[in-house]
């Protein structure tokens, strides 16, 4: 193996691998339509996503007309839910990797150094991509309103996780390769300011659209006080733990540093917004259930362990508690020694761990703040 990675390069072996994937799964699906294409293909991967684009609970094959469950008949093929499953994530997960060792191999090749001021530059991303998650959201809600899609498939899959990852960050590698010509030609004294500006613009329009739907249409509302309860006290709990940590465990952020205050506060998003929504929806008459297993699990856990402290309080507080323990955890795995090894994935990965924190939570809250 060493010896073929010395002939073609890394670079080269991943983007055979890629291709090498990609035409062996393609050439799977032509031959077995049935048991590659609709049994897992559209049963694990696409069919979920037709379901999310119309709110629907359930879509069945129905021979590729792609039904509602309850418009289906009993041998109507395999259905689909919105959401995640173990087959889903065996799938997901093995794809980012790929994704993510691409990424770097195009960090590489931009010559990227100060990786900490792309960090914070890449921020505002993580916020659009929620908010663009959340533009699919009003969509769906248009289409229990007339009937019809504002965004038809397949382009309003690209605005449904897990591909609306693939959008942002097509989004952001096209501001990051602008950003490295712009200060390679002395026009901006760092990358990371028009990178910075384009995901705050971008961000900025995202949310201006949202707004102006719910100003001028029946199905989007505006409930201020959601926004101000989740980030009052993701930021609240991220300042006392990181105090915390700064005073009891100090060589815990050695590596990581100022990047990992906002892990932490990335993730007491997706925690409170999840809890907030699961457990109190109902106040601004909204409803919500769980679409990740981990979600579900601890729900389903919590009320058949704790009943009596989920009437009081709710099931999903242990997500909460959870979503400030796992960062904490991260930043400490991620050390000076990583840092001083693999600058380059060690950023690529901390951006990761943000991106899956703040982009759901982002838009859990922001569905809920525009009512869609």
């Amino acid at each position: 193996m060493d010896e073929y990675i010395e002939r073609f390069g890394p670079a080269r072996i991943w983007a055979a691998t890629v291709v090498v994937l990609a035409v062996a799964v393609v050439a799977l699906a032509v031959a077995f339509p049935q048991r590659v294409y609709v049994d897992l293909i559209w049963q694990y991967y696409w069919g979920p996503v037709v379901a999310d684009a119309h709110g629907w609970n359930c879509v069945a094959w129905a021979d590729g007309a792609e039904l509602p469950c309850n418009e289906a008949g009993a041998d109507a093929g395999p259905t689909a839910e919105p959401g995640y499953t173990a087959i889903s994530y065996a799938g997901y997960i093995p794809t980012l990797l790929l994704l993510l060792i691409g990424i770097y191999f195009i960090i590489d090749w931009l010559e990227i150094e100060r990786f900490r001021a792309g960090f914070f530059a890449l921020f505002p991303f993580m916020l659009f991509g929620g908010a663009l998650r959340t533009v699919e959201d009003a969509n769906v809600a248009a289409y229990r309103d007339t009937g019809e899609l504002a965004i038809e498939l397949p382009w309003s899959g690209f605005l449904i996780s897990p591909l609306i990852y693939v959008t942002v960050f097509l989004v952001a590698l096209i501001a990051i390769v602008a950003g490295v010509w712009l200060e390679r030609k002395e026009y901006v004294s760092g990358y990371e300011y028009p990178l910075f500006g384009v995901g705050a613009v971008a961000l900025a329009a995202t949310l201006g659209f949202l707004g102006y739907t719910a100003a001028t249409e029946p199905y989007s509302t505006f409930y201020p006080s959601i926004p101000a309860i989740v980030l009052t006290a993701a930021t609240v709990s991220t300042a006392l733990l990181w105090l915390a940590i700064e005073r009891f465990a100090p060589d815990l952020n050695a590596g990581t540093r100022h990047m990992g205050i906002v892990i932490i506060w990335a993730h007491a998003v997706d925690g409170f917004a999840n809890q907030l929504m699961l457990d109190w929806s109902h106040v601004w008459g909204l409803e919500y259930t769980p679409k990740h297993p981990v979600n579900d699990a601890i729900v389903t856990y919590t009320g058949a362990l704790l009943p009596q402290s989920a009437e009081v309080i709710g099931q999903a507080w242990p997500f909460a508690l959870l979503k400030l323990a796992a960062p904490v955890f991260i930043i400490w795995l991620f050390n000076e020694e990583i840092f001083d090894e693999s600058p380059q994935f060690a950023f690529l990965l901390l951006v990761a761990v943000v991106a899956v924190g703040l982009g759901p939570g982002t838009r859990d809250m922001l569905r809920a703040t525009f009512g869609v």
